[in-house]
């Protein structure tokens, strides 16, 4: 279970509807995203933005409701700013099961005065949205003796911090860096992040050279591993 914050600022939910069922959504606010850790990360955010398109809730607890010491906006205030819409007064556990049964779907929210109609569904996974949430330059975290190359392909800021804290240094590299020419480092890691794996043919050629070589040990999670599966002639294909 991760909360609200946590969620909407994880890369892997880029451009999607992202639907909460917890009854009610905002009820502690939003805290401080300028205060940072110590590896200079936010303390309480996945990344340093908002990347879902809408949210959709039961209930938002509106300017006010909140409570929590650590708030310094309400959970609405923060959306308003990222210019990212809610819905809320859904029944979402109903639309979950929806969702179970037929599968991920397009969707758009259309406001009720304008036509539905006019407004095209969007294929999100047309695009590489990896290449969208993905760094474009390289970025150290830590100061340990091994050094954990981390492919960011989505990659959320705990993923960094539980590596660093664990007496690594944490070089972060974008999604299409050289990896396969690389030499000062001492594990690879794939991080998680959205859309198609298949999207990701530079990636996952130079990742199959680096396995084949057999000379560092290479680690994933979420589309991290799909890619890896890939790297080594595997096929890939999604889920309902």
């Amino acid at each position: 279970m991760v909360g609200y914050v946590e969620s909407l600022t994880d890369p892997s939910y880029a451009r999607q509807l992202l639907t909460l069922t917890y009854p009610l959504i905002g009820n502690y606010g939003v805290p401080n995203m300028e205060q940072l850790d110590q590896f200079g990360l936010p303390a309480e955010f996945e990344s340093d933005r908002v990347w879902p398109a809408a949210l959709i809730v039961e209930k938002l607890c509106m300017d006010g409701e909140h409570s929590h010491w650590q708030a310094v906006q309400s959970l609405s205030e923060w959306l308003r700013k990222a210019d990212v819409p809610c819905l809320s007064g859904i029944d979402v556990r109903q639309l979950v099961k929806k969702i179970r049964e037929t599968g991920t779907m397009k969707a758009k929210l259309v406001v009720e005065s304008d036509n539905a109609a006019s407004y095209e569904f969007v294929d999100i996974n047309a695009s590489n949205l990896v290449d969208v949430v993905s760094r474009k330059e390289p970025v150290t975290f830590g100061t340990g003796e091994q050094t954990i190359m981390a492919v960011d392909c989505g990659l959320k800021n705990n993923q960094i911090r539980c590596l660093a804290k664990r007496g690594f240094k944490v070089k972060v590299v974008p999604w299409n860096h050289p990896i396969d020419t690389e030499k000062d480092y001492d594990g690879l890691f794939l991080s998680n992040g959205p859309g198609d794996p298949e999207v990701c043919g530079p990636l996952v050629d130079r990742l199959a050279k680096v396995i084949a070589r057999g000379e560092k040990p290479v680690f994933g999670i979420c589309l991290g591993h799909q890619i890896i599966s890939r790297a080594i002639g595997a096929k890939t294909y999604k889920l309902k």
